[in-house]
């Protein structure tokens, strides 16, 4: 695959007036001009059953995708030119990341033109995402800039100013809007979403329109027109409800992969995250532990670390069990070159093989210079992270250091971790995970960062607290709060907030309730509440008393207390 393309300056690509390519056993709409076929791009296409022709642009988690096809039981070639395109039987198009960058590739490469006359030809065609942002005439994001204009329609991001919670991440029903074979078994169920762009419903592209979604406003999840197909949501991250749909597109005679039984789903659902914190032990094995307030080692005189189990075991069954997510965090990414993790690249590779719900990943994502000289971004970093499987990347220390910088200065640089990555994979793709511990104090007065009243008082009687953020897996203090720090890395392009709280962490009393409400009041973006569950009535609690749009857990998991299914 290419490497990630560089963001596009904003607004290089003026919209314009759009052309609309039908398929050509589509009527086309009055007014509307077709585009001319490229003269260069004649080429018959191969005929080969078990075949799928990819088109991987080189941005994002397209392993998941390969992994799905795979595990169905077909092969993949790849798009290395746009004859390639032409000559497919069948392409899928898993476009990643931000919609400028993906076009400027396409268009550089000639590929634009190409998908523009597969799909005239009306050959089989499966747009996942971006893949099907891609075909309307443009988006606003970093823009405007034009799309491939198959679709009449602007794409535009959903609108958080009346508290909307952006990017729209989790498990949302499909309301089916046309008859088609693509999502026959689908309606009633939940499928996976993670995108901060739409594009909405309107007479101009009413005819394409297969299946909306609500979220805040109706958007188009789906769109259908002859042989195109392309949806708003991830079937490979969609369990067996996207399998199905899947085979549905690579099989059409047949009946797709047996579908869950059926459930009645009508608005997003709150997720629960199960979480392996992954290190070597002092054997070197890699190995999924549990920390005592950050802690992993155990209290007895052996004081080795906890092993818990090997993590793609442990993320296969979490995965069976029914969790909506799964999430690595390498606790001892900060000790060695990232790059040269390779054990933990490997569970990544091998996991996303089994694994159909989203993988996240943090741990050592950062930039860094080797020991010879040579300079590795933090982008090229998540890249690698991002190749061996992982659907979003979770930033920690990196984040912090960044954020104390961009409120001193009031300057957002461009160049921090968080900035890059959001830039090129989309902010949806980056998670930030908050390490605070509790400090008490007697009056908000006492410090300069935000408090909250506690509903537990402190040791010697305080009424109020502010969370002290940390780095370092909670080794080293920062000066700055854990609000201040969420607040900011929205700003800089977080799409997601993991919230931990070192004082809960693995005493099983339930989540920091305080703080949770106190940030996801906040900020717009989701957050993931982390740190002290023990029961099934800590998920209902965090969830009915604060904003929050996950909850994620560990030991309770791990130890077999509780199933993720409970």
């Amino acid at each position: 695959p290419m490497p990630p393309p560089p963001p596009p300056s904003q607004g290089a690509m003026a919209t314009g007036a759009a052309n609309h390519p039908l398929p050509c056993s589509v009527g086309r709409p009055k007014g509307t001009n077709q585009r001319r076929r490229p003269a260069s791009l004649s080429v018959r296409a191969s005929s080969d059953a078990n075949t799928v022709t990819l088109l991987d642009y080189g941005a994002g988690n397209v392993r998941s995708v390969r992994n799905a096809i795979r595990h169905l039981g077909f092969n993949i070639r790849d798009v290395r030119s746009p004859e390639d395109i032409l000559a497919a039987d069948r392409l899928v198009f898993p476009g990643v990341g931000a919609f400028g960058s993906a076009m400027d590739v396409l268009n550089r490469t000639g590929m634009a033109d190409a998908l523009r006359e597969y799909i005239r030809r009306d050959r089989p065609f499966l747009g996942i995402c971006l893949g099907l942002q891609l075909l309307f005439d443009s988006s606003e994001e970093n823009g405007p800039v034009s799309g491939l204009g198959v679709i009449p329609g602007v794409v535009r991001r959903f609108d958080s100013s009346e508290g909307l919670i952006v990017p729209h991440i989790g498990w949302n029903a499909l309301q089916i809007t046309k008859d088609t074979q693509l999502l026959q078994g689908a309606d009633g169920h939940h499928v996976y979403f993670v995108h901060s762009y739409h594009a909405l419903p309107s007479d101009a592209n009413r005819d394409w329109i297969s299946s909306t979604c609500n979220y805040g406003e109706s958007f188009i999840s789906s769109i259908s027109m002859g042989n195109i197909e392309a949806v708003q949501f991830h079937p490979e991250k969609s369990g067996a409800t996207g399998l199905s749909i899947f085979e549905k597109f690579l099989s059409p005679n047949s009946s797709g992969a047996k579908a869950p039984a059926h459930r009645k789903a009508s608005k997003l659902a709150k997720r629960v995250i199960a979480c392996l914190d992954v290190r070597s032990n002092d054997n070197g094995d890699l190995v999924v532990t549990k920390g005592d307030q950050y802690d992993v080692r155990d209290h007895s005189s052996s004081k080795e670390v906890r092993n818990l189990g090997k993590p793609v075991e442990l993320a296969s069954q979490y995965y069976i069990d029914g969790a909506d997510e799964v999430s690595f965090l390498n606790i001892t990414g900060f000790r060695a070159f990232p790059l040269g993790d390779l054990p933990m690249l490997e569970v990544l590779r091998c996991a996303s093989e089994k694994v159909f719900v989203p993988l996240t990943v943090g741990g050592g994502i950062r930039d860094f210079t080797d020991g010879s000289g040579r300079y590795y971004s933090s982008l090229e970093v998540a890249s690698e992270y991002f190749r061996s499987g992982a659907d979003k990347i979770s930033i920690g220390s990196d984040a912090v250091f960044a954020a104390e910088a961009y409120l001193q200065t009031g300057v957002k640089t461009g160049k921090s971790s968080l900035e890059q990555i959001s830039r090129v994979y989309g902010n949806q793709a980056v998670v930030v995970s908050i390490d605070p511990r509790r400090v008490y104090v007697k009056s908000p007065d006492e410090v300069q960062f935000r408090t909250v009243k506690v509903s537990s008082k402190g040791p010697l009687g305080e009424e109020y607290a502010w969370y002290q953020c940390t780095v370092s897996g909670g080794r080293d203090s920062r000066p700055i709060g854990a609000y201040e720090l969420a607040k900011a890395v929205e700003e800089l392009g977080a799409g997601e907030i993991l919230l931990n709280c070192i004082d809960c962490d693995g005493q099983g009393g339930g989540f920091d309730i305080d703080l949770i409400k106190m940030v996801s009041d906040a900020v717009t973006i989701p957050v993931i509440a982390s740190s002290g569950a023990g029961s099934v009535e800590h998920f209902s609690e965090v969830f009915e008393k604060t904003n929050a749009s996950a909850a994620l857990a560990a030991g309770i998991f791990h130890r077999k207390e509780r199933s993720v299914d409970c």
